[in-house]
């Protein structure tokens, strides 16, 4: 049976930046031993409270009591000191350090005597913590090379090496296999039982369903209810998030496939993949599904010139071509959204303008200056044509939800006009309604003519968006199948090879 016991209580918590109040007059009650969901769109206010409760930002006012004393966290030691702790969605990770050094890292237990590092105790107590989570990870060896679900088994350790009492995962699962997410909440579920209480935040709903007992939904920066997840739809959740009802997340138009634009035959790039042959034509979306490592991502990097193919042979408009750069690939009609939006989608310290434009910068400077006016004109009418929630165009893209910062990122190849658009998980770590509106005008640009290579770890997204899906098994195509033969078995089983 669930305590009752309210472990962590905010009343009124609110916190302002220049220009926007994310947090607006929030309420939140944790209760000892559960594991607590926290959804919302991108911008709903979730990262900021998150960061409240560990002691990143201070509120601007309201009050944060524990066991029913009030306390203000100054910095995040002292969130840690009082039994709090987070873990991201990207493990914060030192790769040229053991497992043992990352887990007591800031930390490292001091013997009584000469004030020296206690590496044997440390070490035993790695092992100990690790075991108990049921990971079957040496403490001596380096991280590098590890799983991302290993990494994330990691941070759990590290935070239990500070007697975590609240353990707060933000979007834990974004970048896990099916099999990595089940441990991960087999882990959850022990050290709940253990007397740990979690507060889980994710953008898949089918996550806080199986993981969660309650969840509070946020929009807009305010708090709207909490429910029992046994006792609401997840229909019902989507409305509440996005304050509106959203009756389809795969809005696929029934669109005329056309001429052939991109044929690859025998495509191969040694230890990454080998023997890939497909087409794709005019108003087709195209999904690549696979597991984690099945070499999705190195195919759609080979074609952007990324990191060109080392065999085989690819057409363009039935015109034989060699692309072995990105500027190859762009003069050719191919653009590129990548899987990591921050790190190679987006120029951060920049504006939304200078991202859209970027790509296409020769275009306002024909005579060596660059024409500011017709500049702003493109950066509005593709941030304006995605719905890109902003000021204005001169808003640094850093300051823009996750959301948002993939609408610019598609918005920026947009701008040159592209016949083929290939997207690397183009709604990773979004919210619902971002989803649906990604999708939607994935179907309009479809319907335009445009070819679409959609790679996606989503089996939902993959069947409900594709015409025809290519499924890769270890760096080969095992199977082809066609929007009419497609569901979530004939996927699996292809990406799993059986």
């Amino acid at each position: 049976m669930m305590k009752s016991t309210v472990l962590l209580r905010l009343n009124k918590i609110t916190k302002k930046f220049p220009g926007v109040v994310a947090v607006n007059n929030v309420d939140f009650a944790l209760i000892e031993g559960e594991v607590h969901g926290i959804i919302g769109e991108n911008g709903a206010g979730k990262s900021t409270l998150i960061k409240i409760i560990t002691g990143v930002y201070q509120p601007d006012s309201g009050e944060i009591f524990l066991n029913n004393r009030n306390v203000k966290f100054h910095n995040p030691v002292f969130a840690r000191e009082h039994g709090i702790a987070a873990i991201y969605q990207e493990p914060v990770i030192f790769p040229d350090l053991n497992v043992t050094e990352n887990l007591f890292m800031g930390h490292y237990r001091v013997g009584s005597k000469f004030r020296k590092v206690s590496w044997k105790y440390m070490h035993e107590e790695a092992k100990r913590i690790l075991e108990s989570l049921g990971a079957d990870i040496d403490p001596r060896s380096s991280v590098k090379g590890l799983s991302v679900g290993k990494l994330q088994i990691i941070e759990i350790a590290k935070a239990l090496t500070m007697n975590t009492r609240i353990l707060i995962m933000d979007e834990p699962t974004s970048a896990l296999t099916y099999h990595e997410t089940e441990e991960l909440f087999e882990i959850v579920r022990t050290l709940r039982k253990r007397g740990t209480t979690f507060i889980f935040i994710s953008h898949r709903l089918d996550d806080i369903y199986k993981i969660a007992d309650r969840v509070t939904i946020l929009r807009d920066g305010r708090y709207i209810t909490t429910k029992k997840v046994t006792e609401v739809k997840k229909d019902a959740l989507i409305q509440l998030m996005v304050g509106r009802e959203v009756n389809n997340l795969f809005p696929k138009l029934d669109v005329k496939i056309g001429e052939e634009l991109l044929r690859v035959e025998n495509l191969g790039h040694l230890g990454k993949f080998r023997d890939i042959s497909f087409t794709l034509h005019s108003g087709e979306i195209l999904g690549f599904a696979g597991l984690v490592g099945a070499g999705r991502t190195e195919v759609a990097e080979a074609l952007f010139g990324i990191d060109p193919p080392d065999a085989g042979k690819l057409w363009v408009n039935n015109q034989e071509v060699s692309i072995a750069s990105p500027v190859d690939a762009m003069s050719l009609g191919i653009a590129y959204l990548p899987e990591d939006r921050q790190a190679h989608g987006l120029l951060l310290t920049m504006s939304i303008l200078q991202n859209i434009t970027l790509p296409s910068l020769k275009r306002y400077a024909q005579t060596g200056w660059i024409d500011g006016k017709a500049e702003r004109e493109t950066a509005e009418e593709y941030s304006g044509m995605l719905d890109v929630k902003a000021r204005d165009v001169f808003q640094s893209v850093s300051q823009l939800s996750g959301g948002n910062q993939q609408k610019v990122v598609l918005a920026k190849w947009l701008a040159i006009e592209p016949k083929i658009l290939i997207l690397d998980e183009p709604t990773k770590g979004i919210d619902v309604g971002s989803k649906a509106y990604i999708h939607r005008f994935m179907s309009e640009l479809s319907s335009r003519g445009v070819g679409i290579i959609m790679v996606s770890s989503e089996l939902p997204e993959i069947i409900g968006m594709s015409d025809n899906i290519v499924v890769m098994h270890e760096g080969r195509i095992t199977k082809y199948i066609p929007r009419s033969e497609a569901n979530e078995e004939s996927v699996l089983k292809a990406a799993i090879n059986e």
